[in-house]
């Protein structure tokens, strides 16, 4: 059964397929919606005039003046730690349906995680895994390389890497046994990330800021665009995007005064 928001859209364009017309997708997908899908929202708004808050009231409801720094902190710690695990290896099954529930909402993030959700529903860990392999991998290499000496000098193992290597070990910070990624590795960066921010290092309150401008902010969000453009990319295009959105938001919270 088709919700009220919907069904005002469908009757604001005239029908099904002038919705789907107007939206430029197949009137079968419009067909089979019972809601408006949180990464449609703001272009069937644009296409009827029928506001977000009447098609999405579940993701745009009035939020909080302000969410406090605990629960902030949290939340980055999670967005951190899912990029991590998305980099380091390929989603089995069981994660691809956690990620085919991720909660969204009305901001930059969770609009991101709508298109990750849809990405994940539409996908297997076969398909999963043989786009990571061709990414991340390769014969010889893969389509891209995951690594800030790489994207910051054109080669492995450069003066970022060490440069890293010594601000983590002032920190205390040792690298996992068994791992055989050198610590510039997006998803390792994105753990250590992870940690400090969560309180998971024993490290100064100032660390967090330090390692995202010396470490993060030079290339990891060229590395996200790209994986976001990359010809292979069809599951891993939704994780570019959410990696990308979310590096610019924390280069901007960095930016602002303490």
């Amino acid at each position: 059964m088709r919700d009220q928001g919907l069904i005002q859209a469908i009757d604001a364009a005239g029908g099904v397929s002038n919705l789907a017309r107007q939206l430029g997708i197949a009137q079968p997908s419009v067909t089979g919606w019972a809601r408006v899908p949180a990464e449609r929202v703001l272009s069937v708004e644009a296409a009827t005039g029928i506001s977000r808050e009447t098609l999405r009231p579940d993701l745009f409801a009035s939020l909080p003046m302000r969410i406090p720094d605990d629960e902030v902190a949290a939340a980055r710690a999670r967005e951190y730690a899912l990029l991590s695990a998305l980099l380091a290896r390929a989603p089995n099954d069981d994660f691809l349906t956690q990620l085919a529930r991720l909660p969204v909402s009305a901001t930059p993030i969770g609009m991101a995680h709508a298109a990750l959700a849809q990405a994940a529903a539409d996908t297997d860990s076969t398909r999963a895994g043989r786009e990571f392999f061709d990414l991340f991998i390769g014969l010889g290499r893969g389509e891209l390389m995951p690594y800030g000496s790489y994207y910051l000098t054109g080669f492995l193992y450069e003066r970022p890497l060490a440069r890293l290597r010594g601000d983590l070990e002032a920190l205390g910070i040792a690298r996992a046994e068994g791992n055989p990624e050198p610590e510039d590795h997006a998803a390792i960066l994105c753990e250590i990330m992870a940690g400090l921010v969560g309180g998971g290092f024993d490290a100064p309150p100032e660390a967090e800021a330090q390692m995202f401008e010396k470490h993060l902010k030079p290339w990891m969000g060229r590395f996200f665009a790209d994986l976001e453009m990359a010809e292979g990319a069809r599951f891993y295009r939704a994780v570019g995007a959410l990696g990308r959105v979310f590096m610019d938001i924390e280069t901007e919270a960095f930016a602002m005064p303490a």
